[in-house]
C-alpha cells in the first residue's frame, strides 16, 4: 500500500464557459467507491436503478440488500425498487440466485457486478456447489403440444385474448406465441368450469414472486393446473326448491277420464280415475 499523500486544494476543471457543468475535483484515500461510466452514463437504465447499483457497489460484503432491507433504508418503496432490481438484473449489473440450506430453508444469494455479465446467474457465482445443486422450488409441469394458430378451434380464442394480454399488467408473464397456444386449452377448461375470465386473470397475478419468472410460460402452467376448480355442480331441478325453500307444488292438470282437476308434473289421469282402471 502507498503511503497517503497529503490532499491538494480542491482544482476546477478547465473548459468552455457556459451554462454547463463545473467539476470541483478532490482526490479520495478512504471510504470511496470507483464506479465505471458504463453504470453511471448508462442509456438504457433508469435513475433509479442507476443510484442503486452504486449503493450496493459501495455495501461491504455480506450487507442485506433484499427489497424490504433497502425499502427500511430509503423512501422509494418496495415497488420502485424491485423495478429498479429488475432493471439491473436484465442489464448484467445484479445477479440473485436461489439456494436451498441443508436446513430446507430457501436463501437468495444477490451477487453484483461492477462490469456488466451477460451469462447465466448460476454459472456467475464463483462459489455455487454444483455436486448438490438443489432441487425446483416448483415441480416442472409439462405443456401441451403446441398449437397452429390457424387451427385453433374458436373456443380457445378468449383463452389466447387472456393470455396475450398479461403482458400488460406484468412484463415478466410476457409469452411467445408458442406458449400462448399452449397454454390456451389449460385457461379454456377454467373458463368451461363457468370460472369468469377476470377471475382465472386474477387468479394467475395474485401473489407473483418479486424475483424474475424466467419462465413465465411454466410459471403459468403449474397455477393453471394446480389451481383448477372442480366443475359446477349439475343445477337442481327447477321444482325441487321453491323460494322460500320448501317444496314446490307440481301444476295442475285435467284428468282425462273425469274432467277434474289434479296436480301432477303432466297431463294425464288422476289418482282415482288409475286406480278404478287398474282394478277393471
Amino acid at each position: 500500500m502507498t503511503a497517503q499523500q497529503p490532499s491538494a486544494p480542491p482544482r476546477a476543471r478547465s473548459g468552455p464557459s457556459g451554462p454547463g457543468i463545473v467539476h470541483v475535483t478532490e482526490r479520495h484515500h478512504e471510504q470511496f467507491t470507483v464506479v465505471g461510466n458504463h453504470l453511471a452514463q448508462h442509456p438504457e437504465l433508469s435513475l433509479m436503478a442507476i443510484g442503486l447499483a452504486i449503493h450496493i457497489q459501495s455495501l461491504p460484503k455480506g450487507t442485506p440488500v433484499g427489497i424490504k432491507a433497502l425499502a427500511a433504508r430509503f423512501p422509494e418503496g418496495e415497488i420502485r425498487i424491485a423495478a429498479a432490481l429488475r432493471e439491473l438484473e436484465a442489464h448484467g449489473y445484479l445477479a440473485r440466485i436461489k439456494e436451498r440450506l441443508p436446513s430446507g430453508r430457501v436463501v437468495t444469494r444477490t451477487i453484483s457486478y461492477n462490469r456488466p455479465r451477460l451469462v447465466a446467474p448460476s454459472a456467475a457465482a464463483p462459489t455455487a456447489d454444483t455436486s448438490a445443486a438443489p432441487g425446483p422450488l416448483v415441480a416442472p409441469v409439462a405443456l401441451p403440444v403446441a398449437l397452429d394458430p390457424r387451427a385453433a378451434p374458436p373456443s380457445h380464442r378468449p383463452a389466447v385474448d387472456l393470455l396475450s394480454g398479461l403482458r400488460a399488467y406484468d412484463s415478466r408473464l410476457l409469452l411467445t406465441e408458442r406458449d400462448v397456444y399452449r397454454l390456451a386449452p389449460a385457461v379454456a377448461a377454467w373458463l368451461e368450469r363457468g370460472v369468469p375470465a377476470t377471475v382465472v386473470q386474477r387468479t394467475l397475478m395474485t401473489g407473483l414472486p418479486q424475483e424474475p419468472i424466467r419462465h413465465p410460460a411454466r410459471f403459468l402452467a403449474h397455477r393453471l393446473v394446480a389451481l383448477l376448480p372442480p366443475p359446477l355442480p349439475a343445477a337442481p331441478h327447477p321444482r325441487s326448491t321453491a323460494p322460500h325453500g320448501s317444496l314446490r307444488p307440481d301444476p295442475f292438470q285435467t284428468c282425462d277420464g273425469c274432467d277434474r282437476a289434479f296436480r301432477a308434473p303432466g297431463p294425464g289421469r288422476c289418482r282415482d280415475c288409475r286406480s278404478c282402471g287398474a282394478a277393471a
